[in-house]
């Protein structure tokens, strides 16, 4: 049974499921079977927040999780994360550790990304503590990026006339010592953030990519390549096309589907579209693409932080692959 509190904090805090459908955010596509499948993602996520922020205990939360389809199940885990990271960072406590070691642990990438949706609804001055200490398993702090990643999605997905037609770019924050690094990070969450708002429509994506900055559009292609392998919605013949408009930063995109194919091994689950994308635009099952980004990993010293973080280093890793085979394409 939901807490009054926990009704409340949802009905202040989340938006329905109606209110993430791409109409109702007014974005510029048409309804049809590949948006429908789209905003099953936000829409799990909002499934997940609801349940998490509502319920008695963690295992109340977990248990509903695992009824959750497998392709959507880590969607759900996101939105699970940004509850139990708004309730520890409002309070006291350590639901959002006890998930991510526990059962969440699978899906560790796309919680970070979870966390990041909670940044986006609290004040900067709780952000310290909405990174739960996870020492000691894998990842960790190296891909906590992905937390500025999602915070970077939820600002282009709810305010996209601000953070994508007018192209803002956030002020920099210290985030695990590297405040330069942020607003890239930012920028690779809202390249994820296109591949929805124009409904996998490869020609639209790239379209928006490029009236960004110059020096902003690697990041963003990233962040599509990312979206395009997880989530879906194009065919293979569109994928390829969607690498040559890519253009100088093909390898940025196959980078971005690397990090895809890596989170849905370590998952435990890779839908048929995922093996295609990652074909199209890697050149490599997603098994293979996921040992490269084994191949590739650099870790992070969570004593000794570094600007640019090695985050970055293991994405610059994995774009010199790529640059390496295909020679005429930079390396971002």
């Amino acid at each position: 049974m939901p807490t009054v509190l926990g009704t409340l904090r949802r009905l202040v805090l989340a938006p329905s499921p109606a209110e993430v459908t791409f109409a109702r955010r007014g974005f510029p596509v048409a309804a049809s079977p590949v948006t429908r499948r789209l905003e099953a993602v936000p829409q799990a996520v909002v499934c997940g927040f609801e349940w998490g922020i509502e319920a008695r205990g963690p295992r109340e939360v977990e248990d509903r999780l695992r009824l959750v389809d497998a392709e959507q199940r880590g969607f759900a885990f996101e939105g699970a994360t940004m509850a139990f990271t708004v309730l520890d960072a409002m309070g006291r406590g350590h639901r959002t550790r006890d998930l991510l070691t526990g059962a969440g642990q699978p899906h560790i990438f796309l919680a970070y990304i979870g966390i990041g949706f909670a940044m986006a609804r609290l004040p900067r001055q709780l952000w310290p503590k909405v990174l739960p200490d996870l020492s000691g398993t894998p990842y960790h702090p190296t891909m906590s990026w992905l937390a500025v990643d999602g915070y970077g999605f939820d600002l282009a997905y709810f305010h996209t006339r601000r953070w994508v037609d007018e192209q803002r770019v956030p002020s920099p924050y210290p985030w695990q010592g590297a405040p330069g690094y942020f607003p890239r990070a930012v920028d690779q969450g809202i390249g994820r953030a296109l591949w929805f708002i124009h409904g996998a429509q490869h020609r639209q994506v790239a379209s928006a990519v490029g009236k960004f900055a110059p020096h902003r559009q690697a990041d963003l292609w990233s962040g599509v390549g990312l979206a395009a392998t997880f989530a879906g919605g194009c065919g293979a013949a569109q994928l390829a096309e969607l690498g040559e408009e890519a253009g100088e930063h093909r390898a940025e995109l196959a980078q971005g589907s690397v990090f895809a194919s890596k989170a849905r091994v370590y998952a435990g689950f890779v839908p048929a579209h995922g093996e295609e994308a990652s074909q199209a635009l890697t050149g490599l099952s997603v098994a293979d693409a996921a040992a490269l980004g084994d191949e590739c990993a650099v870790f992070a010293d969570a004593a000794s932080p570094a600007d640019p973080p090695a985050y970055e280093a293991w994405r610059t890793n994995v774009r010199k692959r790529f640059a390496a085979s295909d020679p005429g394409r930079g390396t971002g």
